[in-house]
């Protein structure tokens, strides 16, 4: 099955995620298919704190990639910041 999941990257303490897509057997930070956004819950001031392709989002989902619980949850914070900002 495929995933879309976040891949923890950056420091001790000073966490960033990229959100990809992966096939469920591989390691949290292993091999994955495509990277389609990041989170960064450290972003302060104009920092971009979160980025989300949505023309990728909607692919992977229509061919049945399924996304992890955090994943969902920012997929509605993007959607709910996207009219704002438009």
């Amino acid at each position: 099955m495929v995933v879309i999941r976040l891949a923890r990257g950056g420091a001790k303490a000073r966490p960033f995620f990229n959100i990809v897509v992966a096939d469920k057997r591989v390691r949290r930070d292993g091999r994955f298919i495509e990277r389609i956004g990041f989170y960064n819950p450290t972003a302060t001031g104009a920092a971009e704190g979160l980025r989300i392709a949505q023309d990728r989002l909607a692919y992977w989902k229509s061919v049945g990639a399924q996304a992890s619980p955090t994943v969902e949850r920012l997929i509605n914070q993007a959607a709910k910041a996207a009219p704002a900002a438009a």
